[in-house]
């Protein structure tokens, strides 16, 4: 019986997978960190303000919380062995995209 996308005389690769999942985080890494440090260009940019500031720390902080969990999930694909990552924890996906919204609230809140 083949696998959906796998011909009948192909091997699949099973360590390709977990491969490009951890370049993924790292690319959304960098983006996080690109974000995180365009918002503290903007808000200190007109001099510094308690609410620029305020923005920038919320900012930073989500930044190192997403950094955790990036680096968690990195690590875990990492370390894998034969039978593949596990799945991703439903709390770890839920404070992921809760990083990366919160992020571009913040980054819109100190454009506008």
């Amino acid at each position: 019986m083949s696998q959906a996308g796998v011909g009948e005389g192909e091997l699949r690769d099973p360590g390709l997978q977990p491969e490009r999942t951890r370049l993924a985080w790292r690319r959304t890494t960098l983006s996080s960190t690109v974000a995180a440090v365009l918002a503290g260009k903007s808000a200190l940019h007109g001099g510094p303000s308690a609410a620029g500031v305020a923005v920038c720390a919320v900012c930073c902080v989500l930044w190192l919380w997403f950094l955790v969990v990036a680096h968690l999930r990195i690590r875990t694909l990492a370390t894998t062995g034969a039978d593949g990552p596990p799945a991703l924890a439903a709390r770890h996906a839920t404070a992921a995209t809760l990083c990366a919204i919160a992020l571009a609230v913040c980054g819109a809140a100190l454009v506008l």
